[in-house]
């Protein structure tokens, strides 16, 4: 096979494994390896996910409501796309989502269960590597990708009001605010085939001023995560998956709530490239320490087609 072929094959199936880190599950529970790896210019990838959540979660997880048992069916198609920002290599990203299920829980010391179907709210990320990983073509990326090197870098994440929202429902699929999430991130090579990686960000929410009838506040979340990964061969990698987030407390009009979030998580992904410009990403999490809510099991699976 010529040698222009070979390269292009390996890009394309390391770039599968970048567009394929970006699956999100509910604001600071999620885990998303690989979140910034970067991809040569021009790559763009078609994500679609499934995920199936089941345990003490809701759509949104700030709701003043205690002994959850939930079963939420969650799928997203995502559009992400690789370029160059000043010099420095950057990703875009949108993804739509769509989610339907059953909660039951108490709410004031009564029983409540609701079925929910419907868009939830979109989101668009930019992240921007700071260091380590300058605008590249293929054959940049390819000598990264040999001599991997620490990488620092820094993302916005924004969630917009457009899910379904009804003001006389408690549980709902929007959240009928705006919220975005700064970040920092890093890389650290430990070898040829394995890699630390970090984030530290925090989630600052919008008050949703029609919440039955009143105003609803949430103090920001403080969010980390860290990921331990095994590069197996181009495209084909593992991680194991950890967080901890704090904070989040909720009012409404003025009176808090005693909802503060000191939680972690742990988890494992798994990425299989099984042809050229298409993988499959599984990935299993669970809650370990739980102070409010999101102790719940999920499990998804994501199908990426990358084209450039």
């Amino acid at each position: 096979m010529p040698h222009w072929k070979t390269c292009r094959r390996r890009s394309a199936a390391i770039a599968l494994s970048v567009a394929l880190s970006c699956v999100a599950t509910t604001q600071a529970q999620e885990l998303t390896p690989r979140a910034y790896w970067p991809a040569p210019n021009g790559t763009n990838a078609l994500i679609t996910t499934y995920q199936y959540t089941t345990g003490d979660i809701v759509t949104d997880p700030s709701l003043p409501i205690t002994g959850v048992d939930s079963e939420i069916n969650f799928a997203q198609v995502g559009w992400q796309r690789f370029f160059g920002l000043f010099d420095r290599s950057a990703s875009l990203q949108l993804n739509l989502p769509y989610s339907w299920g059953l909660t039951e829980g108490v709410v004031d010391g009564v029983y409540r269960s609701r079925k929910t179907s419907g868009v939830g709210d979109v989101r668009v990320r930019l992240a921007v590597n700071l260091r380590g990983a300058p605008d590249m073509d293929t054959s940049d990326f390819q000598a990264l990708r040999a001599n991997p090197r620490t990488i620092v870098g820094a993302s916005l994440l924004i969630q917009m009001p457009t899910g379904d929202y009804a003001s006389d429902k408690l549980i709902n699929i929007g959240a009928n605010r705006w919220a975005v999430k700064p970040a920092l991130g890093a890389i650290w090579p430990l070898s040829q085939n394995w890699l630390l990686e970090a984030e530290a960000g925090v989630w600052l929410f919008g008050d949703n001023n029609d919440f039955l009838g009143d105003s609803r506040h949430q103090d920001p979340i403080l969010s980390t995560e860290i990921h331990l990964v095994r590069r197996i061969r181009p495209g084909f990698w593992a991680s194991l998956d950890a967080n901890f987030y704090v904070g989040g407390r909720t009012s409404v009009d003025g009176i808090e709530g005693a909802d503060l979030q000191r939680n972690s998580r742990f988890g494992a992904t798994l990425v299989w490239p099984f042809k050229r410009g298409q993988a499959i990403r599984a990935s299993y999490s669970t809650g370990i320490v739980t102070e409010t809510g999101g102790n719940f099991d999920s499990v998804s699976l994501s199908y990426v087609f990358l084209w450039r």
